[in-house]
């Protein structure tokens, strides 16, 4: 019963590859906008960027159907336990995205009320540096964060 595995019609595939594949092409980000980055991040979605293409263009507005955080803008300390909130809510595997200088690092705001990085209170995935970021850097760092998504497979 030896099988020839190269006859037309038979695939054949390691399951973590496939399952890293499925997941790199359906994400479902929850955008999390709180300043002025969210007018590059809505750019991003319309159809002269075209992140459908990258099957990440669907955004849910309830945690539990996401598996993309996008937390777009300057984080307040106030705000931090609903950010960690809603983050703690989301089924996993899940990804998070620190959309612009502010959310990556606090930007100019050195003062009591912000959040200086958002990785001291969430695990970031991806950084996209910026203020604002540009599309094509917005789009460069999701294909960034498919390729580290396909690779985790079934892992995550």
């Amino acid at each position: 019963m030896d099988q020839d595995l190269s006859a037309p019609g038979i695939l054949t595939s390691r399951m973590d590859e496939a399952i890293g594949w499925a997941r790199k092409y359906s994400l479902f980000p929850y955008p999390f906008v709180t300043a002025c980055c969210g007018m590059e991040f809505m750019s991003v979605s319309c159809s002269h960027y075209d992140v459908d293409r990258f099957g990440a263009a669907f955004p849910r507005f309830s945690p539990r159907q996401a598996d993309v955080l996008m937390v777009v803008g300057t984080i307040s300390h106030k705000i931090a336990p609903v950010l960690r909130r809603i983050y703690e809510q989301m089924a996993g595997p899940k990804w998070v995205v620190a959309f612009g200088v502010c959310t990556c690092t606090g930007g100019f705001y050195d003062n009591y009320a912000t959040v200086q990085g958002i990785d001291t209170i969430l695990p970031v995935d991806l950084y996209i540096p910026g203020c604002p970021p540009r599309p094509e850097t917005v789009l460069e760092g999701l294909m960034l964060l498919q390729k580290k998504i396909q690779a985790q497979g079934r892992n995550a």
